[in-house]
């Protein structure tokens, strides 16, 4: 991959949310999938990534999950190498909405006494993402890592699109050149902390990084995922993602 290589890829995963969809005893990013909470497969791939200097978790201050997946997530480590510092695994608190728990990771990290340098790069992913492929991380690295703008995963939308009024339809959309957001999103560590902050300052509800990036000015890049890195919402989404796991489909 191009680039500076002294620049750090640091990843973000905002894991405060308590998953009410899926009506379960605990928030979805701890449910088991296939012996696995679900964030775990999520945070394997990332701290898996030779090029994933370390990953930032912003979970609730009282998840009382956290710390048994963490313990887990860091004894599945190779040892640090003798040429420098191992993978590091960091909590922040989270916050009230996605964008609060991304900022306070990315105040975290570029922070006073924080790891990483403005100039760094970030990804943050969605801790009910677990079947993300290394192949689709390595293509999203080599196309976005470089831009000033960043880039995402996404996929086009493929099946005919319907605008509902109650139950009836009231048109049909075109769906040319509308796309289905995905993660990781890769930016720039100063874009993102800057354009989320301002979402923020402003009121503007955004519901993923790409969104408050956009509002800045910024036109990321969109990189085609795969349908199998599907986002765990209902009990249906954790059958298919066991089913994608437990076949061997990921590589």
């Amino acid at each position: 991959m191009g680039g500076d290589a002294r620049r750090r890829l640091w990843a973000v995963i905002p894991a405060a949310g308590i998953g009410r969809r899926m009506a379960a005893d605990r928030p979805k990013q701890y449910l088991d999938l296939a012996g696995r909470p679900v964030i775990e497969w999520s945070l394997r791939r990332l701290l898996g990534h030779p090029r994933v200097d370390g990953v930032v978790v912003a979970v609730a201050d009282d998840d009382g999950y956290w710390p048994a997946v963490s313990a887990a997530v860091l004894a599945s480590l190779d040892p640090a190498p003798a040429s420098g510092p191992g993978k590091t695994l960091h909590r922040v608190p989270g916050g009230a909405e996605r964008c609060h728990s991304v900022l306070s990771a990315l105040d975290f990290l570029s922070g006073p006494g924080g790891p990483a340098d403005a100039d760094d790069r970030v990804l943050v992913h969605d801790a009910v993402r677990p079947c993300l492929t290394e192949a689709e991380l390595d293509r999203l690295l080599e196309t976005g890592l470089d831009h000033p703008h960043g880039a995402l995963l996404a996929m086009p939308v493929r099946d005919t699109l319907k605008r509902g009024n109650g139950a009836g339809v009231e048109a049909t959309v075109d769906r040319d050149g509308l796309w289905h957001a995905q993660t990781p999103q890769l930016f720039p560590l100063r874009l993102l902390r800057d354009a989320l902050t301002a979402a923020v300052a402003a009121g503007t509800a955004v519901t993923d990084e790409a969104q408050a990036v956009e509002a800045a000015g910024g036109r990321p890049l969109l990189v085609e995922g795969e349908a199998t890195n599907l986002k765990v919402t209902h009990q249906a989404d954790l059958r298919l993602a066991a089913a994608i796991l437990n076949g061997g489909v990921l590589r």
